[in-house]
């Protein structure tokens, strides 16, 4: 077959990472300490610290994580760690603080906001000892348009440079006023690359997705873009979805009847609209899915070499969460679904990568994003 010029796909025999980059210990645990712990992975939405005194904890891989508002709206992150003996500060999820002070719950070592050790609990204060070398231990914190991120480094990268896309491509959309709507959240039995192969590729959305692959007819091919057909430039001038991508003729948005759930998103160009869908992408932990009417966000994080937690928030104008004649399932359930066939299908892959004779497997001319995916890794990986 001609390839012909501008084709996006691999054109030579490229193999995959090898079995056990899925499954080793080891591997996990350094992928950990130079991936997880020295890039911004998303948290949650600002709403969830509303008020000074709020907080979150969280937990990545084992490191325990303190968010808190101070009482002048500012975000800050801790260690969730006592510089006394180490206990843990706050055992709860989110709440809110008694009082302007974080307090250990072992010893009553009292910290400010600022993280600042203001008094112990000691009779006396021995030689050498001076509450200032003993603050909080600090963590990176970034708030994005009602994200909130954390970087457990001293050297965080910038922040724009984690996304595949500028951050304007999402300029139009209203994305610090939206609401939750609903979650989905499970555990996924597969190693969390695993899921970011399975993301970006779609040979497998004609026999794991017949609904999604019916919306998006260029998903139903196989492919995700235009340019991934070697043939691409026969039906270039073509505004077939099924050759240019976006969703059906007479469809808008992701739902079960391809409609949008209330009034929708104003402002949105036509070519918004015309596909249905914008993705951003921020490795390690997110993906950011635009639709006409509502935003999907997925939050990816490992919880060991084969398991892997997944939250889809489902992002929707206040609007529509108060309006009674519109049904939010009708975009949930379409998604949900998809989520859970993907789920379905990584944890088939990872079921298979323990075959002894199995050391390594292709990437075929479609899965170009999956060879950029593993040379970001190793770059991550070799980064000093």
């Amino acid at each position: 077959m001609e390839i012909q010029a501008g084709y996006n796909g691999l054109t030579t025999l490229t193999p995959g990472l090898p079995a056990e980059a899925y499954y080793d210990q080891r591997q996990y645990e350094r992928e950990m300490s130079r991936i997880w712990q020295r890039n911004w992975v998303y948290v949650g939405r600002s709403t969830e610290l509303p008020k000074p005194r709020s907080f979150v904890t969280f937990e990545l891989g084992d490191q325990r994580v303190l968010l808190v508002r101070d009482d002048k709206g500012r975000l800050r992150g801790y260690y969730n760690t006592c510089r006394h003996r180490g206990a843990k500060l706050c055992t709860e999820a989110h709440g809110t603080l008694r009082s302007d002070a974080i307090i250990c719950p072992y010893h009553a070592w009292t910290y400010g906001l600022d993280g600042a050790l203001l008094r112990t609990t000691s009779k006396i204060v021995q030689e050498g000892f001076d509450p200032v070398d003993y603050p909080l231990y600090p963590i990176g914190v970034h708030e994005w348009r009602g994200f909130v991120y954390v970087a457990l480094t001293d050297s965080p990268p910038d922040f724009a440079s984690m996304w595949d896309v500028p951050l304007t491509q999402l300029d139009r959309w209203p994305l610090e006023d939206l609401v939750v709507g609903h979650v989905m959240h499970r555990t996924i039995a597969c190693n969390w690359k695993i899921f970011w192969e399975n993301y970006n590729e779609c040979l497998h959305c004609p026999s794991v997705h017949p609904q999604l692959s019916s919306l998006v007819p260029i998903y139903g091919r196989g492919l995700l873009e235009e340019r991934d057909d070697p043939q691409w430039q026969t039906h270039e001038s073509s505004p077939d979805p099924r050759w240019k991508g976006g969703v059906r003729e007479g469809a808008r948005t992701w739902s079960l009847d391809g409609q949008a759930t209330g009034r929708g998103f104003s402002g949105l160009s036509e070519e918004d609209l015309k596909l249905g869908y914008s993705y951003m992408t921020g490795m390690p932990s997110t993906l950011i899915a635009a639709h006409v009417d509502y935003v999907r966000v997925v939050r990816l994080l490992p919880l060991g070499p084969e398991q892997t937690d997944m939250r889809v928030e489902y992002l929707f104008p206040r609007e529509t969460l108060e309006d009674e004649t519109a049904d939010i399932r009708n975009a949930v359930d379409f998604t949900n679904t998809v989520m859970a066939e993907d789920a379905a299908v990584c944890e088939l892959t990872q079921g298979g990568l323990h075959s002894a004779p199995h050391s390594r497997g292709l990437i075929m001319p479609e899965e170009y994003m999956i060879r950029r995916f593993h040379e970001w890794i190793a770059a991550e990986l070799a980064r000093i």
